[in-house]
């Protein structure tokens, strides 16, 4: 049944890097995504590329609709283009500050004269050429889609994989709910056997129609037959979900809470061992699945 599907789950956990060069240096776009409600978009540009962020979000959203995303750019100018200018005003105004200290100073001796290092490392007076954005533009959005498709291939590869775990765990869960639907009969029947041993140990005279009455109260008190139905009609149902082409976390999730509840209610009904030790199976089982479904999109 498993390798008949055709899976469409995307996980929320992945990586990816691209990197490159263009007419000003060389860069690297880094993409980190792990699980999370929504959507959530950081993004660590250098200061002269922040004005990209607003085009780079927008491209994010039409990717991926759930997971928080850690988006980093490395930009390293060509040495041709780090190229620095002296702002001369900070010099005239620091020269002419140092001059008036200077004409403050009585003895004449207090004062060390700037060497031209120390001007220059001055706040403000050695400042870089601004890089020409414009002639990056282009390479480095046509460079984050390619980062987004590596992105996307690896959270696919990933959830297809998740997939694959949840789809073994559904054929055990139907399995186990098979086998205790199986079982019912003959442990309703052990049941009424030790109710007539016991009783006949106690000598006391049984009214048969009155103990068919009981049996009969008792099968129906501990009848599973509505929540072992259930049980395989959400598995049917979560295998259905893993193959529909879209994002599919949120509803993977609140059908494992269903089968969790089956499987509660079943442990709860339970006469006997094989019973009890099927409900408990069922939990570890679903407990296994609601752990991959946490981080599928």
């Amino acid at each position: 049944m498993t390798k008949q599907l055709t899976l469409n789950v995307n996980s929320m956990t992945a990586f990816a890097r691209v990197q490159g060069d263009n007419a000003l240096g060389s860069y690297a776009w880094e993409l980190r995504s792990v699980n999370h409600r929504y959507l959530e978009a950081q993004f660590k540009l250098p200061d002269k590329l922040k004005v990209l962020e607003p085009i780079l979000r927008e491209k994010m959203r039409g990717a991926i609709a759930r997971g928080k995303i850690e988006c980093s750019l490395y930009f390293k100018a060509n040495e041709s283009e780090q190229s620095f200018i002296v702002n001369e005003e900070k010099i005239t105004a620091l020269l002419s500050a140092a001059q008036q200290l200077e004409a403050l100073d009585e003895k004449k001796s207090n004062i060390v004269p700037l060497t031209s290092y120390e001007i220059l490392q001055w706040p403000g007076v050695l400042q870089s050429v601004e890089l020409n954005i414009e002639a990056v533009t282009d390479s480095l959005l046509e460079s984050f889609n390619d980062a987004l498709l590596k992105l996307a291939e690896a959270r696919a590869s990933e959830g297809n994989r998740m997939a694959d775990v949840i789809c073994e765990k559904l054929d055990q869960v139907d399995d186990l709910t098979h086998q205790v639907k199986l079982n019912m009969p003959k442990i309703l029947a052990e049941h009424q056997q030790r109710l007539e041993e016991r009783l006949a140990q106690l000598k006391a005279d049984v009214d048969q129609d009155r103990l068919a009455q009981e049996v009969v109260m008792l099968a129906q008190k501990v009848d599973v037959a509505e929540e072992l139905d259930r049980l395989l009609a959400h598995t049917a149902e979560v295998r259905d979900t893993l193959v529909k082409n879209e994002p599919c976390g949120r509803r993977l999730d609140f059908l494992m809470q269903e089968l969790n509840r089956e499987a509660n209610t079943l442990g709860s009904k339970s006469i006997a061992t094989d019973s009890s030790q099927g409900a408990i199976n069922l939990k570890v089982l679903i407990e296994q699945m609601r752990e991959q479904v946490q981080n599928i999109e």
